[in-house]
């Protein structure tokens, strides 16, 4: 009798056998910042060391638009080129500088103080978009060979970048 009332109590109190199961839950966000370039820049080669993209030189500055669906959502972020992504054999360092500006915006109350509240982090500008529509930036770039070397025939291919960063 005692034998059968241990069992039974041990079977009581075992634990009930439980079983668990990871259940995923997934999600799709597209993004409400869609960056398009509008134009390619060029480099004009106004003199033998130096590559420019300013007009007056025989350049064309980059043009790239944000386009946004939610206010206050996302920051720019633009670099101007440091560095050729190709380039002939250079004979020596190339100095990279540029600058980012607004150049069109589609909402002239909600995006008016764009290019005066951008914040400048080295080579980067910061630009807070707080108003839904496009921003059209301008991407200026000048390259200039060291030493005042001329730079070699060729093809010079620089990339700019630009990116949404949510907030």
């Amino acid at each position: 009798m005692f034998k059968k009332s241990a069992l039974l109590m041990g079977i009581i109190l075992v634990p009930f056998a439980t079983s668990a199961a990871e259940v995923p839950i997934t999600g799709t966000v597209e993004s409400r910042c869609i960056i398009q370039t509008d134009s390619a820049g060029t480099y004009g080669n106004p003199n033998a060391y130096t590559l420019t993209t300013t007009p007056t030189d025989g350049g064309d500055p980059a043009i790239v638009r944000y386009d946004i669906t939610l206010a206050d959502a996302y920051y720019a972020e633009i670099t101007p080129p440091t560095s050729f992504s190709s380039a002939p054999n250079l004979p020596d360092v190339v100095t990279f500088s540029g600058s980012v500006e607004v150049s069109t915006v589609s909402d002239a109350t909600g995006m008016g103080t764009y290019e005066t509240d951008k914040i400048e982090v080295g080579d980067t500008d910061r630009y807070d978009l707080t108003a839904t529509g496009s921003t059209w930036f301008k991407i200026s770039s000048t390259a200039t060979m060291g030493g005042s070397k001329a730079f070699a025939g060729g093809t010079y291919t620089a990339v700019a970048e630009a990116v949404c960063i949510a907030k």
